[in-house]
């Protein structure tokens, strides 16, 4: 499929099959060679349809998916699913819709999510799971032990060169 959605097929030519489901095309293409084929039967199938989910999961990355759909959950299952520290009550779905960018958040803890209309992904959708309070707080300390680190090395260092310079 083109950047236009369109596919090139021979004796037919151009083809437009952008905002159809699955079904649809092959019924469209199947309607085109019936005057050139008796019962032609087509296949679609999707060769880069895929995923990306990012942050407090096992795996994040980019998962190529080879089924027609993919629920949300499947896809964090695929990321070797949210860690402790995700926050789930605020799943972060960035859609692209017409050009634009949709920003959705999803509560995982109900079953809102299910009769969603967000439930199955579509290409290219991008999950982000955000840390919770206790990995940020986590973060933050870490922070402030490798300044506490920092400042205690440069101390010693100073004490060293100033003893040393006493010495002689």
């Amino acid at each position: 499929v083109d950047i236009n959605g369109e596919i090139t097929f021979p004796v037919l030519g151009k083809i437009k099959l952008a905002g159809l489901k699955k079904s649809e095309a092959i019924n469209l293409i199947q309607n085109k060679l019936v005057q050139y084929l008796k019962d032609p039967i087509v296949t679609i199938q999707f060769l880069n349809y895929k995923v990306t989910v990012l942050g407090e999961v096992g795996r994040p990355g980019s998962y190529t998916i080879t089924n027609e759909r993919v629920s949300i959950l499947e896809a964090l299952g695929l990321a070797g699913d949210m860690t402790v520290y995700g926050k789930r009550d605020n799943v972060l779905l960035i859609r692209e819709n017409n050009g634009k960018k949709e920003f959705i958040r999803l509560d995982l803890n109900s079953t809102t999510p299910l009769s969603s209309p967000y439930y199955y992904l579509q290409q290219n959708d991008v999950i982000y799971v955000e840390p919770n309070s206790t990995k940020l707080r986590s973060a933050a300390s870490l922070n402030v032990s490798l300044w506490l680190t920092a400042v205690s090395t440069l101390a010693s260092m100073v004490t060293v060169i100033v003893a040393l310079i006493n010495i002689k």
